[in-house]
């Protein structure tokens, strides 16, 4: 994930703990899981109201089948 392994994860978690201090830390986890559960249901949401859209409008090829059983 993201091309970080062993000993960097190590450091990057030594240098957050040195920044926000070990009482901070399921703070900052907690308002991260909830960042990331509203960025996914956002994104969720997008997707459902452009399907709905899609499916509400005809597809161009249609429209001239209507147009030309008039």
């Amino acid at each position: 994930m993201f091309g970080i392994h062993g000993w960097e994860w190590i450091i990057l978690l030594v240098v957050v703990v040195l920044i926000f201090g070990p009482s901070k830390i399921p703070d900052l986890a907690k308002s991260v899981g909830r960042a990331v559960a509203e960025f996914k249901k956002g994104i969720k949401d997008v997707q459902d109201d452009v399907v709905s859209t899609a499916a509400k409008k005809p597809e161009p090829e249609d429209e001239k089948k209507e147009e030309a059983g008039k």
